[in-house]
């Protein structure tokens, strides 16, 4: 096998991303900091500092400025923004409107999100997504950020996998925010009829901020992969875990594309990969083109909406498993680019070693953070992955 090259179209986006929770360091008013101190099943280890990026930003960006990238998508939170109901923090707002002028004088793009996994602990405490004006307060809490996206920033994602938020209600409402090994739970319908709703307030928020900037939200795809005889099965099965969220982002200005592995679904429901299947540290089934069946399915939904690869990447400790990963990764995207699908751009997962929602095991990083110093050490798969913002051409397997 040959590699060729695909180049990007005019405007794409080359980066990585990062979430404020998983890396900024002790984000005390959150609901995650109240669960991972709480002794809820399945937090193996608390959050604590994270990568203590909420004072390092400056050298995560130069970093990644350095390595070739031209686009960095990072988290703003509610929790440091709103940490009381109606008190918006001035110099949180200052904060991360900072980090947007960082940004953009190295050369970044800034995509900003507004809301990854976490809320205000408040929030949670009367409810959460479904209680009573829930909306009505992402909503204010969106127009409250003016100061940080109205001016420099191109790309807003109002709400990070959507329907993640709705699959872990369900599973909190059992008490436990684990799942098994096959399969996802059902996703909560009134958490996802309210996150919905929700984004489509945001929407117009970010509008009315500045009609200019381009907004969408990002959406988990798993990937389903039906065996014979299971089409129906299998469609059932995806529609409300994924399909409906993507439904959602019609009209939106673009959608975001996130997938790491795939799942199988036989006529009794999902299946596990073979026992001799290669796993991540996630547990994931090692299987690189689930980026590109993830964009072609989402077209298939989606329609005419513009698409953007913002999450994408491997938990290992082996980082030349990591480039090899990524080589068949962008080999689907770029296949699809040539399929005429509408890709605008491509940000890996992640930036940082980092804290995965429990856990420091799963290591997605393209640099490593020591945990005492938090030292940043760049991995070889870090340089190889942004030489191609220099390039501007992606990698095709040919032959």
């Amino acid at each position: 096998m040959t590699h060729a090259s695909t180049p990007f179209p005019d405007g794409f986006l080359w980066g990585a991303s990062t979430a404020g929770h998983q890396i900024e360091g002790n984000n005390v008013n959150s609901d995650w900091w109240q669960r991972e101190h709480s002794g809820t099943a399945g937090i193996k280890e608390p959050s604590l500092d994270a990568c203590d990026s909420y004072h390092r930003w400056q050298e995560d960006m130069d970093l990644l400025a350095e390595l070739g990238f031209t686009d960095y998508r990072f988290g703003i939170e509610w929790a440091r923004i709103e940490p009381a109901p109606g008190h918006f923090s001035h110099a949180e707002l200052a904060h991360y409107r900072r980090m947007v002028e960082g940004a953009i004088e190295r050369g970044l793009r800034p995509m900003v999100t507004l809301h990854h996994f976490t809320v205000p602990r408040w929030f949670m405490e009367r409810g959460g997504w479904t209680a009573d004006g829930a909306v009505d307060l992402f909503a204010r809490y969106v127009e409250a950020t003016a100061p940080v996206i109205g001016t420099g920033v191109r790309h807003v994602c109002t709400i990070n996998e959507p329907n993640m938020i709705a699959i872990t209600a369900t599973v909190l409402k059992g008490g436990d925010i684990q799942w098994g090994p096959v399969g996802t739970p059902t996703p909560d319908e009134e958490t996802s009829r309210a996150v919905i709703a929700a984004h489509h307030a945001a929407m117009n928020a970010v509008k009315n901020i500045d009609p200019g900037i381009q907004a969408g939200w990002t959406v988990a795809n798993l990937v389903y992969q039906s065996l014979p005889g299971a089409e129906e099965v299998t469609a059932a099965y995806q529609y409300p875990r994924e399909d409906v969220f993507i439904e959602a982002a019609r009209g939106d200005d673009f959608l975001g594309v996130q997938a790491y592995s795939r799942n199988k679904v036989g006529p009794d429901g999902p299946v596990l990969a073979p026992d001799d299947a290669e796993r991540t540290l996630t547990d994931w089934e090692y299987y690189p083109p689930a980026i590109g069946h993830a964009l072609r399915h989402a077209a298939e939904i989606v329609g005419d909406v513009p698409l953007i690869v913002t999450e994408n990447g491997i938990a290992t400790d082996d980082d030349s498993r990591r480039i090899d990963y990524y080589t068949g990764a962008l080999d689907s995207v770029a296949a699809a680019l040539e399929d005429g699908i509408d890709v605008r751009g491509y940000l890996a997962w992640s930036a940082l070693d980092n804290y995965e929602w429990g856990s420091y095991k799963p290591t997605f990083g393209l640099i490593a953070v020591d945990p005492v110093t938090f030292a940043r050490t760049p991995k070889p798969s870090a340089a190889w992955l942004g030489g191609f913002g220099r390039t501007r051409e992606l990698p095709r397997a040919t032959g």
